[in-house]
């Protein structure tokens, strides 16, 4: 296996963004999918709150609207927001299937995470979404973060029965805020207490915030006292 990973290493790549050929100066030492500019383009440099996630003029622990109206986790990290070139491979690894693309975008959010937690909860799907895409794109953004994490000889879990999904809610995508809290209302169960009492809920993109909502708050009276979430992007709330 090790000589066969050499032979690979030695063969030129081209970068799955750009399509140009990874000369070795190009190549990011982390990365095998993107050269080292394209990687560059998903990084975000912006100022965000902390506590939502979302764009401020300068980082802060709490934004305004998180102080009005806090919401019920304590602290987001994230890539970016829902755009270009994140946004195509989230729409590939979550409607085509491309669930490989799950190791290459948890590496991307991996150093944005400043204070990993040991227990990893994917937002879990109803059965029948998941019988119909084969597998959930939560699960696999939490397992490949906690595989990198792991090499690093951080103890590291994802627990995917804390939660069973009891409501085939319709997708969120294109609706109102006060939709979606309405469609994801009385939609889980907490089959089981969580391990710890700092977890970090795993998702793929948070715009309203109304999926994560009710898991806190099932989490809370479970007792767990710190909540964080991880996702691969981070979107402005609609009207």
């Amino acid at each position: 296996m090790k000589l066969l990973e050499r032979i690979k290493r030695g063969l030129p790549r081209q970068c799955h963004l750009c399509r140009l050929t990874i000369k070795p100066q190009d190549a990011h030492p982390l990365h095998s999918l993107w050269c080292q500019h394209c990687v560059e383009r998903f990084i975000d440099t912006t100022p965000r709150c902390q506590r939502c996630g979302l764009k401020t003029v300068t980082r802060v622990e709490q934004c305004g609207q998180c102080l009005a109206q806090p919401p019920k986790w304590d602290r987001l990290y994230c890539i970016n927001d829902y755009q270009a070139p994140l946004k195509g491979y989230i729409q590939k690894l979550k409607y085509r299937r491309q669930f490989w693309l799950a190791n290459d975008l948890a590496l991307l959010l991996d150093p944005v995470i400043t204070e990993p937690c040991h227990e990893l909860i994917p937002v879990p799907l109803h059965w029948r979404r998941q019988w119909s895409r084969g597998f959930n794109q939560s699960f696999e953004i939490a397992q490949q973060l906690a595989r990198h994490w792991r090499k690093r000889e951080f103890n590291c879990q994802v627990n995917h029965g804390v939660f069973r999904r009891i409501k085939a809610t319709p997708q969120q995508k294109g609706l109102s805020k006060i939709e979606r809290r309405r469609n994801t209302k009385r939609a889980f169960l907490l089959r089981e207490a969580p391990l710890t009492q700092h977890v970090a809920l795993v998702d793929d993109v948070v715009t309203t915030g109304s999926t994560l909502e009710p898991l806190c708050l099932l989490l809370k009276k479970a007792g767990v006292k710190r909540i964080d979430v991880y996702c691969l992007s981070r979107t402005p709330t609609p009207n």
